[in-house]
């Protein structure tokens, strides 16, 4: 019996292994000598800590044995042939196009279907609003420092898109059948990123390492062909009987074009305003808002390893929660070791977002906990007489993003749990002092919280802490407001993910509402740019 590879599933290891005892525990599975196996690779890695005192890796393995290796007749249950998936974009595409394509966005989204184009020989053009990464990082930087926004070059705008700032998270819950989602995490790897993250069951590269990623690919998509236009707004769609035909953009330039795949993002609330006042079909979606908390690092390791606490990376969570009124209570975008950062992008309006760097080592875990919302929500916020407006969630995003600035006075708005459950302003902290970046204040979250809201996470609050004793410790630090989870809006698009009405217009990733991370974003621009080269040749322009 004999196969070019075999995958071993299920197999456990201590969290102290050596490197040698992976190569020892396949040849036992597969029941041969350790000399006969010509290459190993790992497929998944993950841990297993659901029995403190046992706590250990999962290991999911492809082995390659040398030729003529004879395996015994009958094999474990976990030990099954293996035929690798290589997952490779598609085009093919014959329909003439003049123009070259434009990809409007560069987050994972547009950073991913510009590089596949590019690969292609489609020479597109990529338009971002706000700036390159090294300008984008000292606006930021001084953002943090200072409080002085700058509208089009924050935690939300510019190269990378909103993921830059954040934990990093490669997490994705598509079934990778086709190896699309491997496809992704080796071009991470193939611009920088650690090698790990191919076969790290909750995979991250770290807000200090994306950026380096993020730079890498925009120079190899200029280096074959593309074009990156940095501080470039699109304000304008040109349409001639149902087709795209160009794209406008903030200083008058018109550039022509029959096809553009739409990645703005889900913080573009001036473009969604655009597109709904051109009549491009979308409709508001549910998404989700709360507060962050903080814990201390050391609490979180401690409760979710025990003894293994400091032998193991940062620790992480995850719980859920339905209260009382069938409402679901979540944590969200947990970021171990991590800042909670002023993540605002306009004037007046305050939103949060969670931060770590690969290292994962700051004093505070943070993670979102946050409140199913739906239109109904909204309209009885925003207008109750009109919930079907597309852009009605986005309205009441920004009701209480200006909500939570006036509440912390253009900071943070921050506060002691136990205050919270009283609804008493804090006056500082406790046993936790805040990691941030940008400054807080003390206050009472009711000021910028609905009610529902509110006791909802209370209430999620006080179960979290029976699974997790000390989860809801008077000193856990709350903080507001958490608002930008996804798009609240979906643009609508067909079976040829073109927009609804407008040919060549191609609604892509978060902002459009198809994509909720930077993984299924990245997927998603991957997607829509096959869609480009299925319909259209290389462009002759």
């Amino acid at each position: 019996m004999s196969a070019l590879q075999w995958k071993l599933s299920q197999l456990h290891l201590p969290v102290t292994h050596t490197p040698d005892a992976l190569r020892q525990a396949a040849a036992s599975a597969l029941r041969v000598p350790e000399g006969k196996i010509a290459n190993l690779e790992i497929l998944k890695q993950s841990l297993d800590a659901r029995k403190k005192r046992e706590i250990a890796y999962s290991y999911e393995l492809a082995v390659a044995l040398m030729p003529g290796t004879k395996l015994p007749k009958h094999l474990p249950a976990n030990v099954t042939p293996y035929t690798p998936v290589e997952f490779e974009p598609s085009g093919g595409g014959t329909k003439p196009l003049r123009h070259r394509p434009v990809v409007i966005g560069a987050g994972p989204a547009g950073l991913f279907a510009t590089l596949e184009l590019a690969k292609k020989g489609y020479r597109p053009i990529l338009l971002e609003r706000g700036k390159a990464i090294a300008e984008r990082v000292s606006d930021v930087e001084e953002f943090f420092k200072t409080g002085r926004l700058n509208p089009e070059s924050n935690v939300q705008f510019g190269v990378g898109g909103a993921g830059t700032f954040s934990d990093g998270k490669l997490n994705t819950l598509i079934k990778d059948k086709d190896g699309r989602g491997r496809y992704v995490l080796k071009t991470f790897v193939s611009f920088g990123a650690p090698e790990e993250i191919v076969y790290k069951n909750k995979p991250h590269i770290g807000t200090d390492r994306l950026r380096e990623v993020i730079t890498e690919m925009t120079k190899e998509i200029e280096r074959l062909g593309g074009e990156v236009r940095v501080n470039t707004t699109v304000t304008s769609l040109v349409t001639d009987n149902g087709a795209l035909s160009a794209v406008v953009c903030a200083d008058g330039t018109e550039i022509p074009t029959a096809t553009a795949i739409l990645a703005i993002g889900h913080s573009a609330r001036d473009t969604f305003e655009m597109l709904h006042s051109m009549g491009i079909a979308m409709e508001p979606k549910a998404f989700a808002m709360g507060v962050r908390v903080q814990h201390a690092r050391e609490w979180v390791n401690r409760t979710q390893y025990g003894e293994f606490a400091d032998r193991l990376p940062s620790a992480d969570y995850k719980v859920t929660y339905t209260d009382k009124n069938g409402r679901g209570v979540y944590s969200f975008c947990m970021c171990p070791g991590g800042y909670v950062v002023n993540a605002s992008s306009e004037n007046g309006r305050l939103a949060i977002n969670g931060m770590s760097n690969y290292k994962r080592d700051a004093d505070n875990s943070n993670a979102a906990i946050v409140v199913t919302v739906t239109p109904a929500d909204f309209a009885s916020e925003v207008d109750a007489a009109n919930p079907l407006d597309p852009l009605i969630g986005m309205r009441y995003q920004r009701n209480l993003e200006e909500l939570a600035y006036r509440a912390g006075d253009g900071n943070i708005p921050t506060q002691r749990y136990a205050d919270f459950r009283a609804k008493t302003p804090s006056t500082g902290c406790g046993a936790i002092t805040p990691v941030n970046k940008g400054a807080v204040t003390y206050t009472d979250l009711h000021r910028c919280l609905p009610e529902f809201m509110a006791e909802a996470i209370a209430e999620g609050m006080e179960a979290f802490d029976k699974t997790m004793p000390g989860f809801a410790d008077p000193d856990v630090l709350l903080q507001a407001i958490e608002s930008r989870t996804s798009s609240p809006v979906r643009i609508l698009r067909d079976e040829s993910l073109q927009a609804c009405g407008v040919a060549g217009l191609y609604p892509c990733g978060e902002g459009a509402g198809y994509a909720g991370g930077i993984m299924s974003a990245a997927l998603d621009g991957i997607r829509c740019s096959e869609a480009v080269m299925k319909e259209y040749a290389v462009p002759t322009e």
